[in-house]
């Protein structure tokens, strides 16, 4: 297999969907796809009428029948709902989920990558986050069964998944030990995920699975180095991502210190000693920042196999971003006034986490402040240890009242969104509350994003996806 030299950033609830990652696979590149947040995608396509038929088409070629029926029965709505009306919202994950919950998670990362895979042998990798715990072995089984060539991984020191692929790949049950707030040292909580009893008969049909390479997205020499000793198997390469990516960034080491725009202050820290990244002996490649030739000729001399690239991608024709959002925000740049904003508060996770500037979204105070608060998704809750000892589950963007009295620290609620429901609105699948309230989108981009007007000269006001790649690759190709 041949290593790509661009990687396409995994990005946002759907917004690296299935279609933008085929485009940079077409391209012999990586495309990724999010695997966030992809069960309540696949049931808001659904609820939607699935119109160009492409869902069902995928729904059609996973190896068992029945489970399909079911969920196109539960949440199938031929010629969509009406706007109005709410999506259904699957269950919570829990460390018990519900045998359907499982089902449809596997069968929603399944489809996004075999619709990503489709007609074409490029390269497809599926983007997921550490700290989004629950929701991973089934997602890492619905991808492989599509036929996932990388798995990429951060917010987190993912040291279980490489062991977890290759038993995915055998079909053999497997766990994931969760991080629990207020368990001991001799505590031991998992989630437990058999695929034969998700879905009896599947190994039979389905025969062993290709193993995908493992890339963690790290920002660190020491978590580079804590992965390979821990690691329970192969860590295939890294994804090394500076703060200025998109998304969730890794919080500065030491302490925090704000600038004055209440943004956290980076330094000499949390640069990475690419040497030493070298000498591990794993391919790289950097991130953040990178969306020049000129920095993919510096990656390139520096070690590293290549670079990934989202905020250029996040912008272009083929991604998932809603297409009002994409293009007031296309519009900013050419005027000039795109600010992107590293907000050290918004996202439940604790990590600082990257809000472009856009009227009309949760970046705005009043926007922000008019949103009624409320968990009904629950992808970003944490799990803590009840004082009985059982476990329980809080998100620091849920109703304040909730969280103090399951435990939380009021001071822990300030600021923070529902990236849940906010970043499903920014991919084009609001909820609508039965009070009348739609929730609103919140857009995420890199700092690399006032440079995306380089793709809108000439009098263009949008750019594709290969634009971006002949765009990257036209020093490499002369050299």
């Amino acid at each position: 297999m041949n290593l790509p030299i661009i990687i396409q950033g995994g990005m946002g609830v759907a917004i690296s969907d299935w279609r933008l990652a085929q485009a940079v696979s077409q391209q012999g590149q990586l495309g990724v796809v999010s695997g966030t947040g992809l069960n309540r995608v696949l049931v808001s396509r659904l609820m939607d009428g699935d119109l160009t038929g492409h869902i069902r088409r995928a729904m059609s070629h996973f190896p068992l029948l029945e489970p399909v029926q079911n969920l196109l029965g539960r949440y199938y709505v031929p010629n969509g709902k009406a706007p109005n009306e709410p999506y259904k919202t699957p269950p919570a994950y829990s460390i018990r989920p519900p045998r359907l919950l499982d089902q449809l998670t596997v069968i929603a990362n399944f489809v996004e990558v075999w619709l990503a895979k489709e007609n074409h042998t490029g390269l497809v990798g599926l983007n997921l986050l550490e700290k989004i715990q629950l929701p991973s072995l089934a997602s890492l089984y619905g991808a492989m069964l599509a036929g996932v060539d990388f798995v990429l991984m951060g917010a987190g020191i993912p040291t279980q998944v490489a062991g977890i692929l290759d038993k995915l790949a055998r079909h053999e049950p497997t766990t994931y030990r969760l991080n629990v707030i207020g368990a001991g040292k001799d505590d031991d909580y998992r989630i437990s995920f058999d695929p034969e009893q998700i879905f009896p008969g599947i190994a039979q049909l389905t025969k062993q699975l290709r193993r995908p390479r493992f890339l963690p997205i790290i920002s660190s020499v020491v978590l580079a180095q804590a992965l390979l000793k821990r690691s329970e198997g192969s860590v295939d390469g890294f994804v090394i991502e500076g703060p200025t990516a998109g998304g969730h960034n890794a919080p500065p080491r030491g302490e925090m210190k704000l600038n004055d725009k209440g943004e956290p202050i980076y330094g000499e820290k949390d640069e990475v000693n690419l040497e030493k990244i070298k000498h591990l002996g794993l391919p790289f490649w950097l991130a953040g920042g990178y969306g020049h030739p000129r920095q993919l000729q510096q990656a390139l001399e520096a070690g590293a196999t290549g670079i990934q690239v989202g905020t250029a991608f996040s912008l272009c024709d083929e991604s998932a971003l809603e297409p009002g959002l994409k293009k007031r925000l296309l519009r900013k740049v050419m005027d000039g006034v795109a600010t992107v904003i590293t907000s050290p508060v918004v996202s439940p996770t604790g990590f600082p986490f990257k809000v472009a500037q856009l009227e009309g979204t949760m970046s705005e105070q009043a926007v922000y402040e008019a949103r009624p608060r409320i968990c009904d998704f629950g992808g970003l809750r944490n799990l803590y240890k009840r004082t009985d000892g059982r476990l329980g589950y809080r998100c620091p963007a849920e109703p304040v009242d909730d969280y103090v009295r399951k435990g939380g620290q009021i001071e822990e609620t300030v600021g923070r969104t529902c990236l849940c429901n906010n970043l499903a609105a920014t991919a084009g699948f609001p909820q609508h509350r039965k009070n009348g309230y739609v929730e609103q989108p919140l857009v995420t981009s890199g700092d690399d994003l006032v440079n995306v007007g380089q793709f809108l000269r000439q009098g263009k006001t949008s750019y594709s996806a290969a634009d971006v790649i002949n765009y990257l690759l036209s020093s490499y190709r002369r050299d």
